[in-house]
């Protein structure tokens, strides 16, 4: 249940009139009062004889009864109670306690003989009330107000409780500002799925990753096609910056700007300023072919190294390491392939929210920093071979890393990041799943041609190198995959035992959804083996392919007459 306490306004009427009119598209249906102050306000939405000037009328009374010199300018109240969606539809009645609560709760109404502001609660959708006060007390005075919109959300968590609705989160005051109706309504229009608010703090978002000067984050912006204005002091000093979107004009035709703060709290300019490492030498770019991929094992690595900070070190590090967790999935997302990058763009966006909290982040973030710049600079990543493969192994650390953040999260209270970690792990989830179908159908063909003799061998590593939890690695299905990867080590010079006993003792894998899996990943990096199994074949099988498509091993036409028999 969610409340949203509008900015105090100066005309009931209009107010009144739109809530009991048809909507700005047709939404609003049988409006009509389930709740006032009194219990007797006229309805003009089911009597007949009432009309919207008379409660207005009423309403405004104890405003009017001041003199003139004392009313105060902006003196109507408003909020908005929505149930989550899949809750269950109140009933008239519940609905009308519920506005009771909140009136109480944010001082509108107190009772218990205290002097309280008359108001009313408008029904016109199933989902949601509108509650209106004027805010003037029946005995002259002022409202005690302050900070209604905490005391709603607090009531709010109490109600959902007793009304067995959705339980939501409850928040810090670190969230990003929700977009207004208006906003939504807006986007509506003009037929965008999402709000101009919401499209620009993304943008503003993923030029921000990994960059390192002004200049550089600014090219970046307007390379997204956004409008920039920048904020000069007299000394010529930049103190800040607003963007808008070229088509989102308002009713002049002028660009709609926001502030960076305004998007979010942590995109203001002296907050982006504070990622950046200028004292640090630049690194060369990544170049050649293979660039994407070279990105993404080193982001594998710098991903490995943070989750021990994020799980043993200081909070404000933890914070800054989370905080910049969020800048390489942005550029992961920005980067990949089409057919991973939906879920990781839906997994940024959720994730966005749990890289803010009051903890206020202090440094020591700068590999995973690096981490980002080098995935964008490193440019696109084909869907194959070891770039795709590569993408599966960022992503499967990535799903470890923020799933170390639910739990740290968690420790400090931080419902609505914890929350929101959650959901960006579910999608990685699924992104994992399609970037590492093909380099898994060749890898677990190759598991299941070893020789009996070599894949027994590979057995006993497991089994010594990870005893406690060998016979469930060699039921999965992704035990063949595993097997090749350690025979691939063994052949490379590797000890295949010690190998493996380091990369399982490094990382919890209780989270897994496939231990062998994690841990082919795992060795795969660790003894500096390709990716993907064979990517000079899957180059030369794949060209007239679409490349962002996954692939199948019957699709590389790999079976085991033809297969190469060369490893690693």
């Amino acid at each position: 249940m969610i409340p949203s306490i509008n900015p105090a306004g100066d005309r009931t009427i209009g107010l009144l009139a739109y809530l009991y009119g048809p909507g700005k598209h047709e939404e609003h249906v049988d409006p009509h009062l389930v709740a006032s102050f009194d219990g007797m306000a006229p309805d003009p939405g089911r009597d007949p004889n009432a009309t919207l000037k008379a409660l207005q009328q009423l309403l405004d009374q104890p405003v009017q009864a001041l003199p003139e010199h004392a009313r105060p300018t902006k003196h109507v109240w408003h909020t908005s109670v929505r149930t989550a969606p899949g809750d269950r539809t109140l009933s008239d009645e519940e609905w009308a306690e519920v506005a009771r609560r909140i009136v109480a709760a944010t001082g509108i109404d107190p009772g218990e003989g205290q002097p309280g502001c008359r108001w009313a609660a408008v029904r016109h959708a199933d989902d949601h009330i509108h509650i209106v006060a004027t805010l003037v007390c029946e005995d002259g005075t002022r409202p005690d107000d302050f900070r209604s919109g905490k005391r709603a959300q607090a009531e709010d968590r109490i109600i959902e409780q007793e009304l067995g609705l959705h339980q939501v989160a409850p928040g810090d005051g670190t969230a990003a500002q929700r977009p207004t109706s208006a906003e939504r309504h807006k986007a509506g229009r003009h037929g965008r799925e999402r709000t101009a608010r919401e499209e620009l703090r993304e943008t503003v978002r993923r030029a921000a990753a990994g960059a390192v000067t002004d200049d550089e984050f600014f090219s970046r912006l307007t390379a997204a096609g956004l409008l920039v204005k920048k904020r000069v002091a007299p000394s010529g000093d930049l103190l800040g910056y607003k963007v808008a979107l070229p088509d989102d004009r308002n009713a002049q035709g002028e660009p709609v700007y926001y502030p960076g703060a305004r998007l979010a709290p942590d995109l203001s300019l002296p907050r982006i300023r504070e990622r950046w490492s200028m004292d640090q030498p630049e690194p060369p770019p990544p170049a050649g072919p293979t660039a994407p991929a070279a990105a993404r094992r080193r982001a594998a690595a710098a991903l490995s190294e943070a989750i021990l900070v994020i799980r043993s070190g200081e909070d404000a590090v933890a914070a800054a390491h989370i905080a910049a967790t969020g800048e390489v999935l942005d550029a992961l997302a920005k980067t990949s392939a089409a057919h991973t990058r939906h879920e990781l763009q839906e997994a940024a966006r959720a994730f966005e929210r749990a890289t803010r909290s009051h903890i206020r982040t202090r440094g020591h973030d700068r590999a995973l920093r690096q981490a980002a710049r080098e995935l964008v600079r490193g440019g696109p990543a084909l869907g194959r071979g070891e770039d795709g493969a590569t993408t599966a192994m960022a992503i499967d650390m990535l799903f470890f890393l923020i799933t170390a953040a639910v739990h740290w999260h968690a420790r400090k209270g931080h419902a609505q990041q914890a929350e929101a970690a959650h959901r960006a792990s579910e999608h990685l989830r699924v992104a994992y799943r399609v970037a590492a179908e093909e380099p898994l159908a060749v890898l677990h063909q190759r598991g299941r041609n070893l020789a009996r003799p070599l894949l027994q061998r590979q057995a006993d590593v497991v089994r010594a190198a990870i005893p406690e939890l060998a016979e469930q690695v060699m039921a999965e299905p992704g035990w063949p995959a595993l097997a090749a990867t350690l025979a691939d080590a063994e052949a490379a010079g590797d000890t295949s035992v010690s190998v493996l006993a380091d990369v399982a003792g490094r990382r919890e894998l209780s989270t897994a959804e496939s231990v062998s899996d994690v841990l082919m990943w795992r060795v795969r990096r660790m003894a500096n083996l390709p990716a993907h199994p064979y990517p000079e074949y899957v180059a030369a099988a794949g060209h007239k392919r679409d490349l962002a498509a996954p692939r199948t091993t019957e699709a590389l036409g790999i079976n085991a007459s033809n297969r190469p028999r060369r490893r690693g």
